[in-house]
């Protein structure tokens, strides 16, 4: 990958995400950011020293382990670090690297979620050369901390028609459900209209039921999924490009996805069921195909967009609702991987939007994670996690 404006490695994770930025220089359509406010002395700090990561993607955590986060490294591998002793060697969990395809930036291990109510259950994201597949592992009956690479159950795989937009995070629910974000199978401006294509797995969040099966599937239907009948079962909201970073507030239960933009603006959502996003129709909040004149009725439009003078590739983050920073509370944090940008956003009852810049963080942000009390991490393409510390209040 690279930073913006600076030469590094990976092709720029396949031109940021496959936003094909820089064609165009639209005006934000959102009030300007600022500093004031939220987490005003706000800093990163590198946690584990001198511990590099492989293109790390992920962190998560799992019930009953409130000491540990699990590391996603893109190339096919799941490593475990102490919070408490994080002089500790990491620990591999979980190497799948001999059936994880990563040879483009976009592809690769690109989620995980524990199970909530069955630790010992992992559920991932990753792509094979041709193919997203979800799967369950399950712990090493000789070592629960581990899990078993031989116990693989495949429970979906849908064809991608390119190497990028393959969404990637997964996340259980407050309902329970596994939700899993897929993007429109790549190439630019959508050219099979995936995104509004509801027989399409693709560009959308699905939603199915891990703890029952309905054959021939390997899962079950939630039975109040919005286009049963109407397209693929599965299908929760569509209209998205590459959503590949959402979360779910802990409090709250609301999904805010973050969608990666094509030419000119990255755009943050909050998902409801049935939505349609929007994608191809427009981009952002802009008619994109067609460029004038778009239908936009009954489209879910953005709680927020940025333009190209702000950033080039959106990295979804999540609600804070730890104790470490209490000015950060009940704030949406998420950052731009090419700019470095960190930001906090919040909506409050009557729907108006405030959006404030944390700092500049100059890294490569390719995603965010939160441990067991819902303190924030940042993951770094070039290998490292950091959390967030408070000068102002040492």
């Amino acid at each position: 990958m690279k930073r913006f404006g600076t030469a590094i490695s990976g092709v720029l994770l396949m031109l940021v995400l496959s936003g094909c930025w820089g064609e165009k220089e639209p005006s934000v359509t959102q009030p300007a950011t600022s500093s004031e406010g939220a987490g005003g002395g706000l800093q990163l700090e590198n946690i584990f020293g001198t511990d590099s990561f492989d293109k790390p993607v992920g962190l998560e955590h799992r019930e009953g382990d409130p000491e540990l986060v699990y590391i996603v490294e893109q190339p096919g591998r799941i490593v475990s670090k102490n919070l408490k002793r994080t002089q500790d060697e990491p620990q591999v969990v979980l190497d799948i690297t001999d059936r994880v395809y990563d040879v483009e930036g976009e592809q690769g291990l690109l989620g995980l979620a524990f199970h909530p109510k069955h630790p010992n259950q992992a559920y991932v994201n990753y792509t094979t050369e041709t193919h997203t597949v979800i799967a369950r592992f399950d712990a090493d009956p000789a070592n629960q901390g581990l899990l078993d690479p031989a116990s693989e159950r495949i429970l979906l795989t849908f064809e991608q028609p390119y190497a990028n937009h393959n969404g990637g995070q997964l996340a259980f629910g407050p309902d329970g459900y596994l939700y899993v974000a897929t993007g429109d199978g790549g190439s630019g401006g959508d050219p099979h209209n995936n995104g509004q294509n509801l027989n399409s797995l693709l560009g959308k969040i699905l939603r199915i039921d891990v703890d029952n099966e309905a054959e021939p599937l390997a899962y079950a239907i939630p039975a109040d999924n919005p286009f049963i009948g109407q397209g693929r079962p599965e299908i929760y909201a569509y209209g998205l490009r590459n959503p590949w970073r959402f979360s779910f507030d802990e409090k709250t239960g609301k999904l805010w996805a973050a969608d990666v933009g094509q030419n000119s603006f990255e755009e943050i959502n909050t998902i409801e069921k049935g939505g349609n996003y929007g994608w191809r129709i427009q981009e952002g909040t802009e008619c994109f195909n067609p460029q004038s004149g778009c239908e936009t009725s009954g489209l879910e439009q953005p709680v927020f967009t940025y333009g190209r003078e702000q950033g080039v590739s959106v990295t979804g983050g999540y609600v804070y609702r730890g104790e470490k920073l209490p000015d950060l509370q009940g704030w949406y944090v998420y950052a731009d991987y090419g700019s470095g940008t960190v930001w906090a956003l919040r909506q409050g009852s009557d729907g108006q939007v405030e959006n404030r810049t944390l700092m500049e963080s100059g890294e490569n942000i390719t995603s965010f994670g939160v441990d067991s009390s819902g303190e924030i991490y940042v993951c770094t393409q070039e290998g490292q996690i950091l959390t967030f510390i408070d000068k102002d209040k040492e």
